[in-house]
Order: structure tokens, then sequence, then C-alpha cells
């Protein structure tokens, strides 16, 4: 999986395929970003998710720094935007991002591609 986080853009973008196990210590740097970058407010954060297959650790996880942009955003403290990319063929994948936008209060964008 790829991971780049962009402080001048306010940009997080996942990508790829996601099997590794232990997904805290992978999404460490997100975390780490997250908890940098919010601490002051009114900025905007867009969260790209270009993941083709990911496993239950990382679903976890995903949930974990959604529901950071979701408090941060809830607090007035900022902007939040999600685009969740999905292949058109990947059926569960979309229904994932689907079940992601019902369970938040953010702007969730799901994207064919």
């Amino acid at each position: 999986m790829n991971i780049e986080l962009n402080e001048e853009m306010g940009e997080i973008n996942l990508s790829g395929v996601e099997y590794y196990e232990h997904s805290l210590q992978l999404f460490e740097p997100v975390f780490d970003w997250l908890e940098r970058y919010t601490k002051e407010g009114n900025k905007k954060i867009t969260l790209n998710i270009k993941l083709a297959y990911f496993i239950s650790s990382t679903s976890r996880r995903l949930l974990d720094i959604l529901n950071i942009l979701e408090d941060y955003q809830n607090n007035n403290s900022g902007e939040v935007i999600v685009n969740w990319y999905y292949q058109t063929d990947n059926l569960d994948m979309k229904e994932t991002g689907e079940e992601y936008a019902e369970d938040l209060k953010l702007p969730f964008n799901l994207i064919p591609c």
C-alpha cells in the first residue's frame, strides 16, 4: 500500500492493495500527521482512498482515521472531504465506501475510476 501525506495541500492519499496484518504500525505516520495537522483549526483536509483491496485490520484503521476527521469537522475546526475511488468492476469496494458514507457525517464522494 502507498501512503502519501501532503501537508501543503492538506491531503492524505492511500492507494494500492493492503494485506499487512500489523496495520497499526503501517498507519502510524497517518495518525501522527493528523495529530500535528489538526492542532491548528480552520484547515482543509482531503482524504483520497484508492484501494483495490484491504483486510479487516485495515478497515479498522480506516474507520479510526475517518472518525478523527469527523471529530475535526464537527468541532468546527476545519473542512474535510473524503474521496473514495473504486474500480467500476469492484462492487465490494463500492459497497464498502457506501457503508462508510452512511455511517459518517462527512462529505463523502464515491468516484468510479
